[in-house]
């Protein structure tokens, strides 16, 4: 169970300073916005004021203590979170790191300051520059400076992920100037986001990684400024974070009621069903469930009917994204996109909603679902206007209608999306001969491979294997661990998986173009796993990243979602706007969830309540 932190340093959510014009300001206009501010906002006001004193989501006076047991999937060999090598522990980059902002869960995309005091954005939107606060120091007592923030933009930028690359491309330089004020430089004043981007960056220590080599894997714990510490590692098998008792930030207002838990083991466990068994017999103490089968039958047993274990679905407005089979389109079958909507075809969605899930899902429709830049309705003028000039690029049906995903009669064996499905791969050049889908031209048979890393998916697979297979298409799975999914995907060794992406986005930006810029097409272990390279989708993502006001942005993001949509790089799976949690009965939380997160950093536990009432 990986616990969600908002944004600690999210990449490229597209938010930007209340405090900054949407347009070139006069003399006395410039004056008055070159003021700091404790907090960034985007499109309106920030909802706390420079003066609060905790957020609305907790409880201020909620006791700390005790030891949390939770459960995580898989294994892990490093302890390094920056890096591609390597199998990551559980929420290292979340509990030990630090960045200069840190996002609100109760706002669509609010940030108020961490490591910073305050920020001022140039008038021009050329630079951001940050106040850190003389208090803020990493777990072994040294201080946090400005030349910790210069090296980890330094490091990150050549060292790291590849993705935290493209993250900060429009950061031209970071300034030291002071020991405490560093300026972010970018180098395109038109891409509003850049701002949150630099304060959401991770701040490491420069001291450290002069001893200590950033781009090996590790099981040293490293050196963090976070709420948490990392105190005892079992390779593989177990990871013990204990709340610093020295945390710096522990009484900033952005914190105030959170980090209650003295410790938290996470345990982790082969697979699903292992891990919930652990679950029931009490091996820890929270579950978030993602397996609706699970959810419906799994949970039975002595725990919940003696009420010592509770189940509890909790709604949320988080959005939802695009959870799928992406499709590895750098493979020559899958170039075609009528190819890929034919493959589409033979998932049956109603079939599997009602038979496998217990009917507990809705359908994924759009790649920002649950936003208002859900591409909903036929394209409007504004939308036309950005695609016109890649309309030899794209299907006719995008200019006139808005995209569906297909229906069926719930019966498992729909043949009319068979005869769809059939028709499209012939058009595409791949007949049936002998009861064998094969390439007109080379006579290669069409096969493919479904990569998984979770045997839950293999009973999603089977109906649509059969479907498949009518239309003389065979295909196969292959599960393999953690560690080798990670590098498969890494290495681009895959012909289609699952992929969910876009989840808690409410403004695109510059994520998109980690997600499906042709640049990070060809680049190991990034993030545009389909291997996307269109242009019409280059273009789009320029114009998200330029976009100067909200109107601007909803026409460019409905277009992206559009297209990304009728090219059929994905297989749209299914999503729940809620969480579904199982807990013993030793939590106390607060009376108000936050409406973007779980909130679960807030909560504690009750017989530390009882002990502080003593």
């Amino acid at each position: 169970m990986h616990i969600k932190k908002l944004s600690k340093y999210t990449f490229g959510a597209a938010v930007f300073l209340a405090v900054c014009a949407l347009s070139p300001l006069p003399a006395a206009a410039e004056e008055a916005a070159a003021k700091p501010s404790h907090g960034l906002t985007l499109w309106g006001n920030l909802k706390y004021p420079e003066n609060f004193t905790h957020f609305d989501y907790v409880n201020p006076d909620a006791p700390k203590g005790g030891e949390v047991k939770l459960g995580a999937q898989g294994s892990f060999d490093t302890l390094n979170p920056f890096i591609v090598k390597g199998n990551k522990a559980p929420d290292t980059s979340i509990w030990l790191f630090e960045s200069l902002l840190v996002g609100s869960q109760d706002e669509s995309q609010s940030y108020y300051g961490l490591i910073a005091k305050n920020a001022l954005v140039a008038p021009d939107r050329s630079w951001v520059e940050f106040e850190m606060r003389p208090e803020a120091h990493f777990h072994d007592g040294s201080p946090i400076t400005a030349d910790d923030v210069v090296f980890s933009f330094e490091t990150l930028t050549t060292k790291a992920d590849p993705s935290y690359r493209i993250t900060y491309d429009q950061i031209e330089k970071v300034e030291k100037l002071g020991e405490r004020k560093v300026r972010f430089v970018f180098k395109d004043k038109t891409k509003r986001e850049l701002p949150i981007i630099a304060g959401t960056m991770p701040i490491v220590s420069k001291a450290y990684y002069t001893t200590h080599d950033f781009t090996t894997t590790t099981l040293e714990p490293p050196l963090g400024s976070g709420p948490y510490k990392i105190t005892k590692v079992d390779q593989g098998r177990s990871l013990t974070y204990a709340r610093a008792k020295d945390y710096w930030g522990a009484k900033l207002p952005v914190n105030v009621g959170q980090y209650n838990f003295d410790s938290m083991r996470y345990d982790m466990y082969r697979d699903e069903i292992v891990a919930l068994e652990a679950l029931k017999a009490g091996e820890y103490d929270f579950r978030q469930e993602n397996v609706a089968r699970l959810w419906a039958t799994g949970y039975e047993g002595t725990a919940l009917r003696e009420g010592r274990m509770k189940k509890e679905l909790i709604d949320n407005e988080v959005p939802q994204g695009m959870q799928g089979w992406i499709f590895n389109v750098r493979r020559a079958k899958f170039a075609d996109r009528r190819v890929r909507e034919a493959i589409g075809l033979t998932m049956d969605f109603e079939w599997m909603n009602k038979t496998l899930f217990y009917s507990a899902y809705t359908r994924n429709k759009s790649y920002f679902q649950h936003t208002e830049f859900e591409a909903k309705n036929p394209p409007d003028e504004k939308e036309k206007a950005l695609l016109e000039p890649f309309k030899d690029e794209l299907p006719p049906e995008l200019f006139t209608q808005a995209f569906q995903v297909p229906v069926t009669d719930g019966s498992g064996n729909d043949r009319t999306k068979l005869k769809k499905a059939d028709a499209l791969l012939i058009e595409a050049g791949w007949i049936v001969k002998d009861g064998v889908r094969v390439n007109a031209k080379t006579g290669e048979p069409f096969t493919f491979e479904f990569l998984l890393h979770s045997p839950v998916f293999e009973k999603v697979c089977a109906p649509m294997r059969k479907q498949l297979k009518l239309l003389g298409i065979e295909s196969s799975i292959r599960q393999v661990d953690e560690a080798q999914y990670v590098k498969r995907l890494d290495t681009h060794d895959f012909d289609v998986v699952t992929y969910w992406i876009n989840r808690s986005v409410f403004y695109p930006g510059n994520e998109q173009s980690i997600l499906w810029h042709s640049s990070q097409a060809e680049q190991e272990g990034s993030n545009n796993y389909g291997g996307i390279k269109s242009k019409v989708v280059d273009a789009l993502i320029a114009r998200i990243l330029s976009a100067n006001s909200l109107e601007e942005l909803l026409p460019a993001g409905r277009a992206l979602d559009r297209v990304l949509l009728w090219e059929h790089y994905m297989i749209p799976h299914w999503s729940l706007a809620a969480f579904r949690v199982a807990y013993y009965d030793k939590f106390g939380r607060p009376g108000v969830t936050p409406r973007y997160s779980l909130g679960f950093q807030s909560w504690w536990l009750k017989d530390q309540s009882a002990k502080k009432s003593q």
